[in-house]
């Protein structure tokens, strides 16, 4: 009796991302994590697939409208911002964040803001009660009629709910304690948090509901979990922010429907998660002209922002003199104080030096290097900047004042809160940039020496 002949193969898979190896190694070389690689082992039939007539024929891309997948607003500007411009039907979207860091606020209000424009919202927390999430709904003002809460850990009770409720869009908080009794494991393990998000994603998908899917972090920052996961949704955003500020940020790390360098801005306050709208301020000093500050202009993804760059500088009381920053990349500071001694000629080696922002922001970027290094200068002489004065540019080991990216809209939101004056690769280098600041600093008998 004929029989279909099977081919059957061993080969090692990584349980986290579904990378696969011919041996076994100890460490994915995909997601880099130990111990993930087990031995998996597959029947295959061998013989041919038969093509199958398709449901939707293939049309020309030009003759697709995109009006077809209107965009809805949240009602939360900021977050829109992130999206795109709102909503897409059918989007499946991943929000994670640090522990605490008011993920589920910030969506209790979208909630909340979808519902008072008339479309039904299902909110499924399977972290807190229902009563839990009804009392910070009251401190938050976020109470309506159509928002409809349920707490679940089953997927199956879950689609239940989906199909009662009928909602314009479903907020699930968070995929890692949601289980599937279809998958072996405990709510959280790779296999589960594989299965629940794509049933909610062939949910989205076959019901145009846009979906919120809430996910932890690793200690590293990481969303947890297999890193299909990032994968599998349309948008993957990262809630971010200090503990020790009320600040928070919205950053698009993956979007079919958008760009990725948007930002949205929030502020963490005691009724619930307030939109900045326009965050200049709040990363600017009060105005007053002491030695050792000189404002910047940082980009936000698209968005320009004036930060205060601060300096300290004290006599040395060691062969090894302290180097501490806050809000900057410590090796960048090392590298400006290095180009400040030996292109400018301004003695730091025997100085400890202390480096902040104002308002908590991170500069990551090198277009704050010169403003290093004149509030280092301006630190070290004792004279301050003058008042309207921005920095901008790169500094390279040679001393150069290089370009960097969005200059002119950078130099037009310097304009737009009142800073004429602005220092940038006009100046060449840094001893011009220095003698520059000099001319445009008026003279004090008081003063000490110029720069």
């Amino acid at each position: 009796m004929a029989s279909k002949r099977t081919a059957t193969t061993s080969a090692y898979r990584c349980t986290e991302c579904g990378w696969t190896s011919a041996k076994w190694v100890g460490r994915c070389g995909e997601c880099q994590q130990w111990g993930t690689v087990v031995e998996a082992v597959s029947s295959t039939p061998m013989h041919a697939v038969t093509p199958l007539a398709p449901t939707r024929a293939a049309r020309p891309i030009t003759s697709i409208d995109t009006r077809e997948t209107p965009r809805r607003t949240t009602g939360v500007g900021e977050f829109d911002r992130v999206l795109g411009g709102g909503l897409v039907p059918g989007a499946a979207i991943l929000l994670s964040g640090e522990p605490g860091v008011g993920k589920s606020t910030l969506l209790l209000e979208v909630a909340a803001q979808t519902a008072r424009a008339g479309r039904r919202v299902l909110y499924v927390s399977a972290e807190e009660s229902l009563g839990q999430v009804r009392l910070r709904a009251e401190r938050t003002s976020a109470l309506h009629d159509e928002l409809y809460l349920a707490s679940e850990t089953d997927l199956a009770t879950i689609l239940g709910h989906v199909d009662d409720t009928r909602p314009e869009l479903l907020i699930v908080d968070s995929v890692q304690t949601v289980g599937s009794s279809l998958v072996d494991g405990a709510p959280g393990h790779p296999s589960q948090v594989r299965e629940v998000a794509s049933t909610l994603i062939r949910v989205a998908k076959e019901r145009d509901l846009p979906v919120i899917i809430v996910g932890h972090v690793t200690k590293d920052g990481q969303v947890a979990g297999p890193r299909v996961l990032e994968h599998l949704v349309d948008v993957v955003c990262h809630f971010e922010g200090d503990r020790q500020t009320a600040l928070r940020f919205v950053r698009a790390l993956k979007n079919r429907f958008g760009a990725t360098d948007e930002v949205g801005c929030f502020e963490q306050t005691s009724r619930g998660i307030a939109e900045v709208p326009d965050p200049s301020a709040l990363f600017l000093g009060h105005g007053s002209r002491e030695p050792g500050t000189c404002v910047t202009i940082a980009m936000e993804g698209r968005r320009a922002l004036p930060v205060e760059v601060q300096a300290l500088t004290l006599p040395g009381s060691g062969p090894n003199p302290r180097r501490i920053v806050s809000g900057v990349d410590g090796a960048r500071v090392a590298m400006v104080l290095a180009v400040l001694e030996k292109r400018a000629g301004i003695r730091v080696s025997d100085q400890d030096v202390y480096v902040s922002t104002v308002g908590g922001v991170r500069l990551i970027e090198p277009a704050a290097d010169l403003a290093i290094a004149l509030a280092v200068a301006s630190a070290i002489t004792g004279r301050a900047t003058p008042k309207g004065l921005v920095a901008i540019g790169e500094l390279s080991l040679a001393g150069e004042v290089r370009a960097v990216t969005s200059h002119e809209q950078r130099r037009n939101e310097a304009n737009r809160v009142g800073y004429r004056s602005v220092i940038d690769t006009a100046s060449r280098d840094l001893r011009g940039a220095l003698r520059d600041l000099a001319q445009r600093h008026p003279v004090d008998p008081g003063d000490r020496p110029d720069f």
